[in-house]
């Protein structure tokens, strides 16, 4: 065996050896944000930042329990729906983010590119033993304040927010409708599967659309969010009783009325974290 094959089977086995051991980098994000950006009240919920070797994933805490409690119980009846509209999966060192989005029973993928233009201050502030440093951006329509860790060389962040020489610690816009503040971290054996809950939902798998049919399908729901119920009630007339949110909907008036009201809800909690892509409801 010559020098060079013996030096390309020692690599090859270095490589298996930090595959087999692979790790995952787990931070957990506490987001605080506003369903209507005229209120005071906030959600407060926490988000998982997931970087392994090869990708990163964005979600929902919540998305994570029904997961682990449906494989403890081997069935799939326990079922969660995001409602921050921030799930997202990326490979390492992208900006070409793959988002997800329930719509009514539907549960699509699309792909964006988001690449940030930070401008990084030399202001910094310690936070318990870190110290953090400032940078700020304008993504989404929002400005952005963030304050990331050099010590820690991983250039992510919750959501869509990175490309900074460090982590992510604390991100918010100007506006505080959107807070993020790191609350935890851990270190994970290999690379959690997220396929039940991420790339499709409960049974529901992704299905690949643009970003023109995501604003297509969400405005098709504004304008009927109850398509169902009315073809339903079309088809049977007077035979068929519904229930909507708990109340009884007996006729094609009563579900005109019912529509009416979900359209002012709609618009009343659509508050989207990039604002520049907003879906422009009609009245």
């Amino acid at each position: 065996m010559n020098i060079q094959m013996k030096n390309l089977l020692i690599l090859i086995s270095i490589l298996l050896f930090l595959t087999s051991n692979a790790q995952t980098h787990r931070f957990i994000y506490e987001l605080q944000y506003k369903y209507d950006s005229t209120s005071k009240d906030y959600q407060k919920v926490n988000m998982i930042l997931d970087v392994s070797p090869k990708d990163v994933k964005f979600y929902g805490n919540n998305l994570l329990i029904s997961d682990s409690i449906n494989k403890k119980f081997g069935n799939m009846d326990n079922k969660n729906i995001d409602m921050t509209g921030q799930i997202v999966k990326r490979k390492l060192d992208s900006s070409e983010n793959e988002n997800f989005n329930n719509i009514k029973f539907g549960y699509y993928s699309f792909k964006t590119i988001d690449k940030i233009d930070w401008k990084i201050s030399s202001e910094t502030k310690k936070v318990q033993n870190y110290t953090l440093q400032k940078a700020t951006a304008k993504f989404g329509g929002r400005k952005w304040t963030a304050w990331f860790n050099k010590e820690i060389p991983i250039n992510e962040g919750p959501f869509k927010f990175r490309g900074l020489p460090g982590l992510i610690f604390e991100i918010q816009d100007d506006k505080k409708n959107f807070i993020y503040n790191l609350v935890k971290s851990q270190k994970i054996k290999g690379i959690p599967l997220t396929n039940d809950f991420l790339e499709s939902n409960f049974g529901t798998k992704a299905i690949p659309v643009s970003e023109k049919q995501i604003q297509k399908l969400m405005l098709e729901f504004y304008n009927d969010p109850f398509a169902f119920e009315r073809t339903n009630f079309s088809k049977n007339g007077s035979d068929l009783h519904i229930n909507i949110g708990g109340k009884e909907i007996h006729n094609l008036e009563e579900l005109n009325a019912e529509t009416k009201n979900m359209q002012i809800i709609i618009k009343k909690y659509y508050n989207p974290l990039e604002l520049d892509k907003a879906i422009h409801f009609p009245n």
